[in-house]
């Protein structure tokens, strides 16, 4: 336990960023599972619908500092490319 007054401090601003960044990477990882249950039920309308509203999510969740910028590009990169897979090529 904190023994000085800075030390209480620093306990309380963690644990209120602990407690932001899981809410943060909480609502991140739920719309990539959407994107994935709609890639695994073979709806490329729903998979598309679904990737848009992500990737703003998993954007933001970088520029709030919960994830790095690049783990944020990586996974937006991945998702695109296993959505578009999944169109035939015209």
């Amino acid at each position: 336990m904190a023994n000085h007054k800075s030390a209480e401090k620093r306990d309380r601003q963690a644990k209120i960023r602990r407690l932001r960044n899981r809410m943060n990477k909480s609502a991140m990882k739920t719309v990539i599972r959407q994107v994935e249950e709609a890639l695994v039920a073979g709806s490329e309308d729903q998979a598309k619908v679904a990737l848009q509203a992500a990737i703003p999510m998993i954007y933001k969740t970088a520029t709030k500092g919960t994830i790095h910028k690049n783990t944020a590009s990586r996974k937006v990169s991945r998702l695109t490319k296993r959505v578009n897979k999944m169109q035939p090529l015209s």
